[in-house]
């Protein structure tokens, strides 16, 4: 597929970019992606470094683009494609994709809420034909993990249609901000607004200052270098902020893609744990012919609940496919409370599968350097509850409990 695509002036650094699309189907690609963030995954891991190998060849797949529409150069593909290869991708590296999860989180608000604006249309394009990676500035020092909530914001600078703004932002997390070309970023509308009444800011790289404020030393998800920053920017063009309030743009895009895309790599790195103790049981098997070897029972409850975690990701993502285009439908109580569901599950479900699994294998799983090593695998899995903390979550479904009324029905929420 060859498309060739004029690039909006109005954007910074603009210029007409030809969209190549590599040989094959999506998940072809991303398996070829994915072989490559494999062989370095443990290097990634063990110097906590960013996964650069695995970010070229997502680039050289083109696949950082392909949920723009096909009318600004991408793909247009569906949450439910770009969940697959989140899967793919996670059984490979779980720092790589995770950074292609939230690369699509935020590129999903953009392509949702961006497309009446021709600064953010042109930005699109610009995502599609250089496959520019986007990260993610929600938290602040005051804060913490509230992304409701800001304290920074948008200060004009000028009058009359000239209109420029900066923004100082304490960012306690910026996940691979230094390597990423664009910075969405959370602020409040103006310096009187309340802490609530947020805009989401489109920051390009080579317009912003990043200094580190801390580092990102963790158990896992080491790769993903979600380190702290105090950001700035001056005289930017007012067209840059996305004038819908974030709590909209959070609500209709942002939660979903969020708490599904990342599912989807929790069910990535689950399975692959699962076929490892499948593997060593296999391989147990082989050895006393006729006899069930002892680590069965435990893959089989393993299996069990990878199935479970499947079913609920598919439900979530068929939920909002329905949803999709639908403001209302996206807004109402009982689709947060699904999406609200679906995270505090998967990331449980994930953990305990992994555990299981280990298990199953036993030391050949616990020491590094075996074809059942399962270390890496374990200690970045336990961050899914974190992410966005599993109480922080059950907190606000049981504030929206409050008052929904419950259906009853088995096929509908």
């Amino acid at each position: 597929m060859n498309m060739h695509v004029e690039v909006a002036a109005t954007v910074p650094g603009a210029a007409p970019v030809a969209t190549d699309a590599p040989a094959g189907a999506l998940d072809a690609r991303a398996k070829r992606a994915a072989d490559i963030a494999a062989r370095h995954a443990d290097a990634v891991d063990r110097e906590g470094r960013f996964p650069a190998e695995a970010v070229a060849a997502l680039k050289a797949e083109r696949l950082l683009g392909i949920q723009v529409p096909a009318s600004l150069g991408g793909e247009g593909a569906s949450m439910s494609e770009i969940a697959e290869l989140c899967a793919v991708l996670g059984r490979a590296c779980s720092a790589a994709a995770m950074v292609f999860a939230m690369h699509h989180i935020k590129l999903a608000s953009l392509v949702t809420h961006g497309g009446d604006s021709t600064w953010h249309r042109g930005l699109m394009q610009r995502i599609a034909g250089e496959q520019m990676l986007i990260a993610s500035s929600t938290t602040e020092a005051g804060i913490g993990g509230d992304l409701r909530n800001s304290l920074c914001a948008v200060e004009a600078e000028g009058t009359g249609d000239g209109d420029t703004f900066r923004l100082t932002k304490e960012a306690s997390v910026i996940s691979y901000g230094a390597q990423a070309d664009l910075i969405l970023a959370t602020a409040r509308r103006h310096k009187e607004a309340a802490t609530s009444d947020q805009v989401l800011v489109a920051l390009l790289a080579d317009q912003i200052t990043l200094e580190r404020t801390s580092t990102w030393d963790t158990l896992g998800m080491r790769g993903t270098c979600s380190d702290g920053f105090l950001l700035k920017a001056e005289g930017l063009p007012v067209v840059q902020v996305l004038q819908k309030p974030f709590a909209e743009i959070a609500a209709q895009s942002m939660l979903a893609a969020s708490h599904l895309l990342w599912g989807s790599v929790w069910f990535g790195i689950a399975s692959y744990a699962v076929d490892r103790a499948r593997a060593f049981v296999q391989a147990e098997a082989r050895k006393k012919p006729g006899q069930v070897p002892p680590g069965a029972l435990r893959l089989a409850e393993a299996a069990n609940e990878l199935q479970a975690m499947r079913s609920t990701v598919v439900a979530g993502l068929a939920r909002y496919e329905a949803a999709k285009g639908d403001p209302d439908a996206l807004s109402a109580i009982g689709f947060s409370i699904m999406l609200n569901n679906v995270k505090t599950t998967v990331s449980a479900q994930a953990v305990d599968i992994v555990q299981r699994a280990l298990s199953v294998v036993g030391l050949a799983g616990y020491k590094n350097g075996t074809p059942f090593s399962l270390g890496r695998q374990l200690r970045d899995v336990l961050s899914a509850p974190l992410m966005i903390n599993n109480d922080r979550i059950l907190s606000n479904t049981a504030n929206l409990l409050l008052v929904q009324k419950g259906s009853g029905k088995l096929l509908s929420a």
